[in-house]
């Protein structure tokens, strides 16, 4: 099967986001780090890597917040401004004391990995649903699965669409409903 129906929030680049940098996180950003190895796929790994380093806009290895917010909001986390500076605090990465909160990619990292495993499996197949289904319409058309695929530039045949939208419409009505999907993202199929 194609990629159309890969894991959500996953890229396929490899490595890992805990690769030493001229910076040290804070000892509250290693209090709260997860004990021993990465619980997160490489994938997951290379993907915080990639916000963290996209959106550290200065490049000296440190995020301020409003870098930071959209970092997070680049993995899907959209969070309130008062839950973004309490991480902030938490894992502040102010070496040179000048009182501005500024994280580092190990911070970034521990954050990131605790929102991740944190997150309801359920929640985000339907939040994927939502991405195929652009037309909103409760159901994934051959004419939305076209679209994602021209987007992801899978370039599939109308035909290759049509058999996999067959293969995974268990009511036959010619489009994958939401719960049709949760099967086919929960291999229940």
């Amino acid at each position: 099967m194609s990629g159309l129906f890969g894991t959500p929030g996953t890229s396929k680049a490899k490595g890992s986001p805990y690769t030493a940098s001229r910076h040290h996180t804070s000892t509250s950003a290693s209090r709260s780090a997860p004990s021993g190895p990465s619980q997160l796929s490489p994938d997951q790994q290379q993907e915080i890597r990639e916000a963290f380093e996209l959106f550290d806009l200065d490049k000296d290895q440190k995020i301020d917040y409003h870098e930071f917010k959209v970092a997070l909001r680049a993995l899907g986390f959209d969070l309130k401004k008062a839950e973004v500076l309490k991480l902030m605090r938490e894992h502040n990465h102010d070496e040179g004391g000048s009182g501005s909160l500024t994280i580092g990619l190990g911070g970034f990292a521990s954050i990131a990995e605790q929102l991740i495993l944190a997150r309801d499996p359920l929640d985000e197949i339907r939040r994927a649903f939502k991405l195929f289904d652009t037309e909103g319409t409760g159901r994934i058309s051959l004419r939305d699965l076209k679209k994602v695929a021209r987007e992801l530039g899978e370039n599939l045949e109308e035909d290759e669409l049509k058999a996999m939208i067959e293969e995974f419409d268990l009511d036959m009505d010619g489009a994958i409903s939401e719960q049709e999907f949760i099967k086919i993202m929960s291999d229940d199929v």
